[in-house]
């Protein structure tokens, strides 16, 4: 399981809108990678919407933010073209990434079990160590916890 003070696992994901994405390649910078469930879900949805209104923000503190969920670079393009979303969303269709970063977990709802994302965010220093890891986040306020860890 990826903790603060551990090296961020890398990787190469496909995105919405710029190719594929390498983790190290941001090496320099800040990086605010968050793992969602499903675009244009209520919650998701909540989520990336605060991180779009907050981007100045985090442009100001010299980070990248880059969304991840297991849906495809098509579902992505919507979702980003619905909400007018300013920053990456990358597709783990196969769930190595999730599963690197422990985020692929058993799930339940209604009664049924199944496989998915737990929404957690890793913030990733300018050297790609993990410098925090929080799990189960909350959608609303996402964004305003990010930044503060950021400008602290």
């Amino acid at each position: 399981m990826v903790e603060p003070g551990s090296p961020a696992p890398d990787f190469t994901l496909p995105s919405d809108t710029e190719g594929d994405v390498t983790l190290s390649d941001f090496r320099g910078r800040s990086v605010v990678l968050y793992f969602y469930p499903k675009d244009d879900t209520s919650g998701c949805t909540r989520q990336a919407c605060g991180i779009r209104d907050s981007l100045p923000r985090f442009d100001e503190v010299d980070a990248v933010v880059l969304g991840v969920s297991p849906d495809s670079v098509e579902s992505h393009a919507k979702f980003r073209a619905k909400h007018d979303l300013n920053f990456p969303l990358l597709a783990d269709e196969d769930h190595e990434v999730s599963q690197a970063y422990g985020v692929w977990k058993e799930k339940q709802m209604y009664g049924n079990t199944y496989m998915g994302i737990e929404r957690s965010t890793f913030l990733i220093d300018a050297d790609g160590v993990v410098q925090e890891a929080w799990r189960k986040v909350r959608p609303k306020g996402h964004a305003e916890k990010a930044l503060t860890a950021l400008e602290g």
